[in-house]
């Protein structure tokens, strides 16, 4: 009885070691493109901070791989070298990342660093179908494709989408003024005021509150919903969500501008001020994922984090 307990042992600190070494050969694996095109990642590193529609992009992987590690139970459940799809996705992966090295950074720096990042997606999924096989790769779709989320808006879409939030928040916005009773007059993304003018310029087009709205949305949707037709129900109710959100920022603003100080304009409010809208964005948001959650008896909430989408 003692041998077969140290024969049981032995074999459990075996396969612990071997999974421990899968683990790490998988990490290098991921680091590797990172590290041959670190000049081009370290030289694009300033637009995630400074452009509105990057800020997001480094936290894509970290709840990415939080998902996968929560559900590690299901997704390893078994475990096995795909070949197959593995190299299916790793090529075009390396192919794309290489096209966007040989390319110089001078001009539409975004659309490279889609590519960029394109690129380095295709291959860190390919690299997880690889070393964990086709069932793994099932299991942790959601979290895979969800790195989708790092690849910016390549243009002319981005500019569409971004001149599509003007318009909207700047139509959301004239029904505020109408509401309020504010004289005003508008022409196209411009509004004459009492003693003010202002325009729904890109940067006033919320095109970040949007993006994190209907990031968080969708995430939302994995953990706590299972009809796919109530998931795109939600991911669709937020976009006139987030308009009306910008509409109603851009509404308070002037307001407290005519009313109270133009300086408010140009002040804190106006620069950091977008939480509290994003907050008043949540809330509608919140209220019909819980009324959809509710319909679907026999879902806990707190349950969805650690279990496989059906």
């Amino acid at each position: 009885m003692s041998t077969s307990n140290a024969d049981v042992r032995r074999a459990a600190v075996a396969t612990s070691t071997m999974a421990k070494l899968l683990a790490l050969s998988f990490i290098l694996a991921c680091v590797l493109p990172l590290a041959l095109a670190w000049h081009s990642i370290r030289i694009l590193i300033p637009l995630i901070i400074t452009n509105d529609t990057l800020s997001h992009v480094p936290l894509i992987p970290l709840v990415s791989s939080f998902l996968i590690y929560a559900n590690r139970k299901v997704v390893f459940s078994e475990v096995s070298f795909d070949w197959g799809l593995g190299v299916a996705l790793i090529t075009p992966g390396l192919a794309i990342l290489c096209i966007s090295l040989t390319k110089s950074w001078q001009s539409a720096a975004t659309d490279q660093f889609s590519l960029l990042l394109s690129g380095l997606v295709l291959y860190w999924m390919g690299t997880f179908a690889l070393f964990f096989g086709a069932k793994a790769f099932r299991a942790a779709r959601f979290p895979l494709f969800f790195l989708l989320f790092t690849i910016p808006i390549p243009e002319p879409f981005l500019s569409q989408l971004i001149l599509y939030l003007q318009k909207g928040s700047a139509g959301a916005a004239e029904v505020f003024f109408r509401i309020a009773g504010i004289p005003h007059l508008r022409q196209g993304l411009e509004f004459t005021l009492p003693g003010v003018r202002i325009r729904v310029a890109e940067e006033c087009s919320g095109i970040r509150s949007t993006l994190a709205l209907f990031i968080t949305t969708v995430l939302a949707c994995y953990l706590f919903l299972r009809a796919t037709w109530r998931k795109l129900l939600l991911c669709v109710f937020v976009v006139p969500v987030a308009i009306v959100k910008n509409g109603l920022r851009i509404a308070t603003l002037s307001a407290l501008a005519i009313y109270v100080d133009p300086g408010f304009l140009r002040g804190n409010l106006h620069h950091y001020g977008g939480i509290v809208f994003f907050v008043f964005a949540l809330v509608p948001t919140i209220t019909l994922l819980i009324f959809f959650q509710k319909r679907e008896l026999g879902t806990p909430l707190q349950s969805r984090v650690c279990e496989q989408e059906s």
